[in-house]
């Protein structure tokens, strides 16, 4: 690479890699936050609150892939996500500085949820611009290559915000994190925000905007000719289908199911869990630069497919690993002992929540929510209509109870009786409970714990789902460029994207938990990454083209651009 094209791989990259920091800041820390902007409710509802925040900054994302696209094709590439990394960095600076519920009331809350927001919609534009921007520096056979760079800042992002939490953590002590440390990950961003914006000062327009613009052949109307015309719309819906929504399940799933999977099914402690997980995305994350420049020889196609049916293929044997390998006495017990779910399945529901609102107060949904937070493997037996839930534990049966049905003293009493009687069943019965000793579960001692059998094994497995990230997630950005024209390419590429990953991609704990809880098997959750990645496998097999050998300088002929 020439000086100037690594400067503007750099420039790009280190910018976004930025953003992903500050959204995933809030995702690492949504618990302690809940505490500060939602005091006034019980804590399980200020942790619903909390990831409703969350979940606010996944759901506009596609918004900001619309806004900052149309900008991105009206005005350049350059001066747009220099906006979007202003947007982003100074909205999570405001987060470190905003003062919590105890001191302003709701406005707290209010004001941290219009940050997300804001941040969602920075991170929309965000990425387009940066792939865009470097796939159009980028020399003819050399796309994959130079596009693979930006690919690694979202797990680069996330190992960022992973170290500098552990960091802080480490200095202030779990007791000051929790009251003020939990703000200097925030602050912090401030340095990083001006590097980026200096960088990005320095940068040109692609030349490929310049040329179109020189020429006179800008999209006046980026949004109507993208989507509005089906000859360049019918490529956003095979890029969803045929790309990107296998590529954002097997993404999520490599990275945050995993994560997700040690932390609240394999009742790993966060340290650790986060630890293991930092060190597979080190190990990992060169994939990325390897499958984006194998993708300029071989193709785009292949190995984005490849990686999505290696990973429908392996989730089921290589979680049910991790389980046995983490936990033993819990995988153990969910293999030997035999817990049965008995009730009228017109009280069960479908327990998809994905923002923590809805409220399951059957006999039914209570004994069956209850056993997946145990991450207890049970079985739904049928039982006859109106008659109550119980839970068969080896030869203990006990009764559910119907919460809309308890009222004074009862509504604590009973609720706490039934969870202490399941709690005590289960343990007797080999299921490790939360509070007592369990010496099998993994726990590191500190970041550099991983030479011994078992956390070395660990990192191993989670390293070869974070390589499966990679090769379907390395070449998807010279992939999406290749589809669209330039005078549309940041609106047309955006969008699929962000809906892809946003939705498909963010949806998948919540999906994924429902689908366990349904079921009583703690892997059925996978069908939901493995299902999806399945599906685009196929349609992308049968409509995406292999565009490697495009040159994206020349346009297609086009029609009339739309007026409006």
């Amino acid at each position: 690479m020439t000086r100037e094209e690594k400067r503007v791989i750099l420039a790009s990259s280190a910018g976004t890699i930025f953003e992903w920091y500050d959204f995933y800041l809030y995702g690492s820390l949504a618990a302690i936050i809940g505490a500060q902007f939602f005091s006034a409710f019980p804590e399980a509802t200020r942790n619903v609150f909390a990831l409703l925040a969350f979940a606010a900054g996944f759901l506009v994302r596609p918004f900001g892939a619309l806004v900052f696209g149309r900008l991105g094709d009206l005005v350049g590439r350059k001066y747009t996500f220099l906006m979007t990394i202003l947007i982003m960095g100074v909205s999570t600076f405001v987060v470190g500085l905003l003062p919590g519920y105890e001191t302003i009331g709701w406005l707290a809350p209010v004001l941290l949820i219009a940050l997300r927001m804001l941040q969602g919609l920075a991170l929309g534009g965000e990425y387009g611009g940066a792939v865009v921007y470097v796939a159009e520096h980028a020399p003819q056979g050399r796309r994959g290559f130079f596009t693979s760079w930006i690919q690694t800042t979202a797990t680069l992002g996330l190992l960022l915000s992973l170290m500098v939490i552990l960091a802080v953590r480490s200095w202030t002590g779990e007791q000051a994190f929790a009251a003020w440390g939990w703000r200097v990950p925030f602050l912090l961003s401030i340095f990083l925000l001006a590097i980026s914006v200096w960088i990005r000062m320095q940068m040109e327009e692609s030349p490929a905007f310049k040329k179109m613009k020189d020429e006179g052949k800008q999209s006046k109307a980026p949004l109507a000719e993208a989507f509005g015309q089906w000859k360049n719309a019918r490529f956003a819906v095979i890029a969803l289908f045929g790309l990107v929504a296998g590529q954002a399940v097997v993404w999520y799933t490599g990275q945050f199911y995993a994560l997700f999977f040690l932390q609240n099914i394999l009742r790993v402690d966060m340290f650790t869990a986060n630890v293991l997980i930092a060190w597979s995305l080190i190990l990992g994350t060169v994939g990325f630069v390897i499958f984006g420049s194998l993708s300029d020889r071989i193709g785009r196609k292949p190995i984005i497919l490849a990686g999505m049916v290696i990973a429908a293929l392996s989730y089921f044997p290589l979680f049910q690993f991790l389980s046995a390998t983490a936990n033993p006495m819990l995988h153990k017990a969910q293999q030997s002992t035999k817990v049965v779910v008995v009730a009228d399945k017109e009280q069960c529901s479908f327990q998809f929540n994905p923002t923590g609102t809805s409220k399951f107060t059957s006999s039914c949904d209570i004994a069956k929510a209850l056993l997946a937070r145990n991450s207890v493997n049970y079985s739904v037996e049928p039982a006859p209509a109106g008659s109550a839930t119980k839970v068969r534990i080896g030869s203990k049966e006990i009764e559910a109870y119907e919460l809309s049905k308890l009222t004074g003293d009862a509504a604590k009493t009973v609720p706490a009786a039934f969870t202490k009687t399941v709690n005590d069943a289960l343990g007797a019965a080999g299921y490790p409970m939360p509070g007592v000793a369990n010496p099998e579960i993994v726990k590191m001692s500190g970041f550099f714990d991983i030479f011994r059998a078992q956390t070395f094994t660990l990192v191993a497995v989670l390293t070869f789902l974070v390589v499966l990230v990679t090769m379907v997630y390395g070449p998807i950005a010279a992939a999406l460029v290749e589809l669209f024209p330039t005078r549309i390419r940041y609106t047309g590429m955006s969008l699929p994207y962000h809906i892809g990953n946003g939705w498909f991609g963010g949806l998948m704990p919540a999906t994924a938990f429902a689908m366990i809880a349904q079921t009583g098997d703690p892997y059925f959750g996978l069908w939901y990454p493995i299902v999806i990645a399945l599906a685009s496998f196929v349609i992308g097999l049968l409509v995406v083209p292999e565009n490697k050998d495009r040159d994206i300088f020349a346009e297609e002929p086009t029609a009339e651009p739309a007026k409006s």
